[in-house]
């Protein structure tokens, strides 16, 4: 793999967000345990009684910071390569829960960590150098081929499906269910990320990308994406340990979102063999 200049700056962007977004998990969880035993509703059953506690907003500001970094990453280096580093945010998470929440962390839960680590190394190392974006337009060529299309359309269909089929059913017993929606969206999220990220970039740089109703669009769906995660994060926080949710949705997360960076970048890697 050849880094690009810019690829160093996104490669430490990264880590600096998972580290802010690792402890963000704890702080929003203390603070999802302050507000349940304050109210009596915890926000696993629906409660949003946390939007009152203000611990739960400084781990919400916490993620945000992180969330922003990881913003900015985006648009100085590819999906693949930003998105794996997210492994950090699990040790960060997996420590502090163990000292702080007293969510004691065992041996195969280590192992799960140091696999999680080898894994995002080995496609970090082999993370493909991305072409030079010109203008939103190009992504939205890409995010407008007919893979990418059905991706999109499938990961639809089977967040609805968890939300009003499963959701109601096995949320409270099944990890899987909360962390998959999360993820779910999450893929296409980065998705949209990496295109505004991508535009503010090029508007910063003197070509204004703002005037094209393709960035607001992208705005939008990231702004659709990242409340729906939140409300069922804090779902799965609330009902499951943190050691356990923050593994499982990364490695589902980190699945999905280089699955549709593949698929939305594939005609570009397929023209340019270089990349």
């Amino acid at each position: 793999m050849g880094f690009s200049t810019d690829n160093p700056k996104g490669f430490v962007l990264a880590l600096l967000s998972s580290g802010f977004i690792g402890a963000s998990f704890i702080i929003k969880k203390k603070g999802l345990r302050r507000a349940a035993a304050a109210s009596g509703i915890r926000a696993g059953v629906g409660g949003y009684s946390y939007l009152l506690e203000p611990l739960w907003w400084a781990g919400m500001i916490t993620m945000i910071v992180g969330e922003v970094a990881n913003f900015i990453a985006y648009a100085f280096a590819p999906a693949v390569l930003v998105t794996p580093l997210g492994a950090l945010s699990i040790i960060v998470s997996a420590v502090l829960a163990h000292f702080i929440l007293k969510e004691k962390l065992h041996s195969l839960g280590i192992l799960g960590c140091v696999m999680c680590i080898a894994g995002s190394v080995v496609i970090v190392i082999h993370a493909p150098q991305e072409k030079e974006i010109s203008s939103v337009q190009e992504i939205w060529k890409l995010a407008m081929q007919t893979a990418f299309l059905l991706y999109v359309a499938s990961v639809i269909v089977l967040v609805l499906v968890l939300i009003f089929h499963f959701a109601p059913r096995f949320g409270h017993t099944n990890v899987l269910i909360y962390t998959g929606i999360c993820s779910l969206m999450g893929s296409l999220s980065v998705m949209s990320v990496k295109a505004l990220g991508t535009s503010l970039k090029l508007t910063f740089e003197g070509m204004n990308q703002l005037i094209y109703p393709e960035t607001w669009f992208f705005m939008l769906v990231v702004l659709t994406c990242v409340i729906t995660q939140m409300n069922y994060l804090n779902k799965a926080l609330d009902t499951f340990n943190t050691a356990i949710v923050s593994p499982i949705y990364y490695v589902m997360f980190t699945t999905l979102t280089i699955l549709a960076s593949v698929i939305m970048f594939k005609v570009c890697m397929r023209r340019y063999p270089q990349i």
